[in-house]
């Protein structure tokens, strides 16, 4: 095993990504760990190793250069605090409607489908801290590994945005009423309530995840990838945290608005409904009626056509939402104090609400790169409407 520990060398595509990264340090490390396994780990453990273009970049250039020539594909973050936290979306916002934005959520949604289509075995470690962009870099994969220390979420709704990076396609595919309590709650699922809430698919101790990853290493095809999983996978008989609630969350997340999920919070009256209300009314109302239809409507589509929606709503997101406002009040001036705009749910109007999936101007829709090789301009391309 510790043969691997020291091999470090980097495959012609890694070593053209070494001058991508504009920092002193590369974000992205990208290492041939053998003939046929590769190793990512993003780089910015001081930025909870948080994602933008140039590392959606490094990231996707280095997994198409190895798709097909390895077995297995490792992504992992540096230090222990975080896989990763997210996309960088005060940049985005400083940015504004621009090329560069648009470009960041392009890129970003291809690699999130590349994940989920990509033919070695794709093994996340998500150790740490996993949210919104961390979530797509791993969420789509065949494996997704937990510790003790992930903490996972869509936090979304609080900056005046939309669980994206295909959020549309997985949240309502968890059970229940779930996905549709954690997309417009943000609430944080830790440890091993992320493979209970079924977004992990294994769980093992932190202190073993390095001699996992060795293991993995070591591995000869896809079989012996999922025997090696299942031997480090802890078993655990401990209720799902949320197990007492889900109930609750079924009925009272089933209304047919976001003002009836209110009222059935209301008429439910128990201390959890209370603080679930007291979360809700934090949000940007314009994001939890954008977010619950984004859902009903992932529900029905695929990954793929989830997110060329989703990159709709991303970019009329840039142009015209609380999205800036959001990032403003939580991230950049940190006072906690948003203005909505509107400021209540009453305020906010289908006509507003249905502006976010509407088409974007002719040439502008998000098209995957196979779509492009064989010319297929379908309605998401070049006509103005669903």
């Amino acid at each position: 095993m510790q043969l691997f520990r020291g091999i470090q060398r980097l495959s012609p595509t890694a070593q053209l990504l070494r001058n991508m990264s504009s920092g002193a340090e590369r974000t992205v490390i990208c290492e041939d760990i053998s003939k046929d396994k590769g190793l990512i780990t993003l780089n910015r453990p001081k930025a909870l190793n948080a994602i933008n273009l140039d590392m959606v970049r490094q990231i996707s250039a280095a997994m198409k250069g190895w798709r097909d020539t390895k077995n297995l594909v490792i992504i992992k973050g540096a230090g222990e605090k975080s896989f990763c936290a997210g996309g960088d979306v005060r940049a985005v916002t400083e940015n504004g409607p621009t090329e560069s934005s648009k470009a960041f959520f392009r890129e970003e949604y291809r690699l999130n489908e590349l994940i989920s289509s990509y033919r070695p075995e794709y093994v996340a470690l998500i150790d740490g801290i996993t949210m919104g962009g961390g979530v797509g870099l791993s969420v789509h994969g065949k494996y997704r590994v937990a510790t003790e220390r992930t903490m996972f979420a869509m936090p979304e709704t609080a900056i005046g945005l939309f669980p994206d990076v295909g959020g549309s396609f997985f949240l309502p595919r968890l059970q229940g009423k779930l996905g549709l309590y954690l997309g417009l709650t943000g609430f944080r699922l830790k440890g091993k309530d992320v493979l209970k809430a079924g977004v992990a698919t294994h769980y093992v101790d932190s202190k073993d995840i390095e001699a996992l990853q060795q293991a993995l290493f070591a591995t000869n095809n896809s079989t012996e990838v999922a025997n090696v999983l299942e031997k480090f996978n802890v078993k655990d008989n401990s209720e799902f945290i949320l197990a007492k609630h889900l109930k609750q969350i079924n009925e009272c997340f089933s209304g047919e608005t976001i003002e009836a999920i209110i009222s059935n919070l209301n008429k439910d009256g128990s201390d959890w409904a209370k603080s679930t209300l007291n979360t809700l009314s934090k949000m940007s109302p314009t994001s939890l009626k954008v977010t619950k239809k984004q859902l009903e409507i992932g529900a029905t589509l695929n990954l793929r056509s989830c997110l060329k929606m989703e990159f709709r709503m991303a970019v009329h997101s840039v142009t015209d939402s609380d999205f800036k406002e959001g990032v403003r009040a939580m991230l950049v001036d940190r006072d906690n104090n948003p203005k909505w705009n509107p400021a209540t749910l009453n305020d906010v109007n289908s006509q507003q609400v249905d502006r976010f999936f509407g088409p974007l101007p002719c040439g502008d829709e998000l098209v995957f790169e196979d779509e492009i090789k064989a010319n297929l301009y379908c309605r998401w391309t070049h006509n103005c409407h669903m």
